[in-house]
């Protein structure tokens, strides 16, 4: 019995099974047998056996009546001593068990760390950036910006709507010279289509520039804020927009969306397919009322904000814009509200 110490799997904290020895249970049949058949012995004795031995079937009753109960008490000590060791068995492998369950978290914990905080940090970098930039827009609107002060081609505004509009011709104006809105130069659709993307790093200055150009707008800068708010809850959930890898929609969906169609004839927009992702996010919409206001207020000045974008860009301008992260935050969020539905 002691060659099964070398088969017995070794868990957690567990060394090799130690040799078979004799337990109590084996020493007590020991006992009971000697103890039985000094019983049988005293009775022989103590038996007058003048009558020759009777016949076979006599003898044949002694001996079972004799060895039967040895045969039991043995069979009994065997089943112990196998429970025994099964019992132990089971630890042993329960052990085991418990050591490649808690190896494997730990792998997987280690591979979750050393995945994520290098994204979290550099979300982190990003969104400290981004606050350092808006409490220092008013030193910057102060500095030349010879990009945008030079006239090119290339510098198509972003949004088509003009600022002259908004005003109204019916009101009177006042004599306070030109509003320093309307000196600025518009806003692009590549600084446009850079700022929603957000910067990538600390050192992405061309990044930073675009995201004060945009901000300097009132209608980019509230979407500019909106998603911004939703990518930093998102993030809570660890869930990261360079991590998504949406399905590419054509440009003539997107600017079917921007004329007012919705459901299945733009479903090709919600071409987000993680699993794990959109469960959050709808877990998120329903237990936490701030994440669903931040997710709709998004996505009503995404709608508003495109619709002046899709009117003053051309395909590929399109195109480069669903693949900024506020367009797949759009696309997570769309597929979770039932947008495309």
């Amino acid at each position: 019995m002691t060659d099964r110490q070398d088969d017995r799997p070794i868990g957690q904290g567990l060394g090799p099974s130690e040799p078979a020895r004799i337990s109590a249970t084996e020493v007590i049949a020991a006992a009971l047998t000697l103890c039985w058949l000094g019983l049988v012995a005293a009775f022989f004795l103590m038996t007058d056996r003048s009558d020759g031995g009777g016949n076979a079937l006599g003898l044949t009753m002694t001996l079972v009546a004799i060895c039967l109960p040895v045969a039991m008490i043995w069979v009994a000590a065997v089943t112990a001593r196998t429970a025994r060791e099964m019992r132990a068995e089971a630890q042993r492998l329960q052990g085991a068990i418990d050591a490649m369950r808690s190896a494997w978290m730990q792998q997987a914990q280690t591979t979750a760390l050393g995945m994520k905080p290098s994204v979290e940090k550099k979300l982190d970098e990003i969104a400290a950036a981004q606050r350092q930039t808006e409490t220092a827009i008013a030193t910057f609107t102060s500095r030349r910006d010879t990009g945008a002060t030079q006239p090119s081609a290339d510098r198509k505004a972003a949004l088509a709507a003009p600022r002259a509009a908004a005003t109204g011709e019916d009101q009177p104006g006042l004599a306070l010279g030109t509003p320093a809105e309307d000196m600025r130069a518009p806003v692009s659709v590549a600084d446009f289509i850079q700022a929603l993307n957000f910067p990538d790093s600390p050192e992405d200055r061309d990044g930073f520039r675009a995201l004060r150009r945009a901000l300097e707008d009132r209608t980019m800068a509230k979407l500019i804020r909106a998603a911004q708010d939703v990518l930093t809850l998102l993030a809570q959930d660890g869930i990261y927009m360079d991590d998504l890898k949406p399905d590419r929609a054509k440009p003539e969906v997107w600017r079917r969306f921007a004329a007012g169609e919705r459901g299945k004839g733009i479903a090709a927009l919600g071409g987000v397919r993680d699993r794990s992702s959109l469960a959050l996010t709808a877990g998120r919409m329903r237990q936490d009322t701030i994440f669903r206001d931040a997710a709709h207020h998004f996505l009503r000045q995404f709608d508003r904000t495109f619709q002046e974008f899709e009117k003053n860009s051309a395909d590929q301008e399109v195109a480069e814009f669903a693949e900024t992260r506020t367009a797949r935050a759009f696309m997570l969020l769309g597929r979770v509200t039932g947008t495309f539905d």
